[in-house]
This record gives structure tokens, sequence and C-alpha cells, in this order.
């Protein structure tokens, strides 16, 4: 089963970073940053860690893990996230150079419902459990490293 890590990188600002997906013949859609668990990392929250620097070139607190969502043959592993310093235009990740993956531009919105409200964020379901996690109650915790 294929395993993907993900993070709401919560920043000072009371923002989270999302990349916004633009490609051709489909509607634009975010994701939150992350991607595929390879066989050299030492653990999930390593590889989150490898995909936070390639594609944001950006150091994580991972705070814990948020949701699990899980397919026949996907597993996908949502952690909250602190984030200090991030930059888009060091980005390294394979993806970035891919021909024809389209085009992937990293924005802040506010964590808040209106601010959620004005993404088409995939899957739909961690959109619906960061909102009932907003609603309950500010997002954070201790980290881990």
């Amino acid at each position: 089963m294929m395993e993907r890590v993900r993070a709401v990188l919560g920043t000072a600002d009371d923002t989270v970073l999302v990349i916004r997906r633009t490609r051709p013949g489909i509607p634009e859609y975010w994701v939150l940053p992350g991607g595929g668990v390879e066989p050299g990392d030492e653990s999930r929250v390593a590889a989150l860690h490898r995909e936070i620097r390639e594609e944001i070139a950006g150091k994580a607190d991972i705070i814990r893990l948020l949701h699990t969502m899980e397919s026949d043959d996907e597993r996908q592993l949502f952690y909250l996230a602190r984030i200090a310093t991030w930059s888009f235009d060091d980005r390294t990740g394979p993806e970035f150079s891919a021909e024809g993956r389209g085009e992937y531009a990293l924005e802040e919105i506010p964590l808040t419902m209106e601010g959620l409200g004005g993404i088409d964020l995939r899957p739909e379901e961690i959109a619906h459990v960061l909102r009932g996690a907003m609603t309950a109650g500010p997002l954070g915790g201790e980290a881990t490293h």
C-alpha cells in the first residue's frame, strides 16, 4: 500500500500554507504540502520533513497526527505542524521539473472557516476535518521532532 504524508503547516500569522495546483483541462484546486513515503525514509515523520524541504525549502515542527485516510491502495496521513521559514523559490522536488505536471503555486490562506471556504482544498475529507477541528478550538499542541 502506498503511503503519503501531508502537513497542515500553520504559521505565526495564523495562516496555513497550501499549494494551488493548476493543470490543463482541470479546474484549479489546492493541496497540502507533502508526498509519498520512500523506502529510504526512516519514518513517516522523516518523510514529511523531507517533503517540506523539497517542496518549500522549509523546516517545520511536527505537532501531531491529525487525520488518516485509507483507500484500497493508499494511506494518507495528515500531520499538524508549525513552520517559521520557507522559500518557494528554493524548492527541489522532482515534481517541479516533470513535464505536464502543471503549476504549483504556494499560497498562505487564513486558518479560518472563511479562508478554507475560499479554496477547493483536496481531498475534501481533510477540508472537512480542518473545519471540524477549528470549530472545536484552536489547532495546536506540543511539537515533536
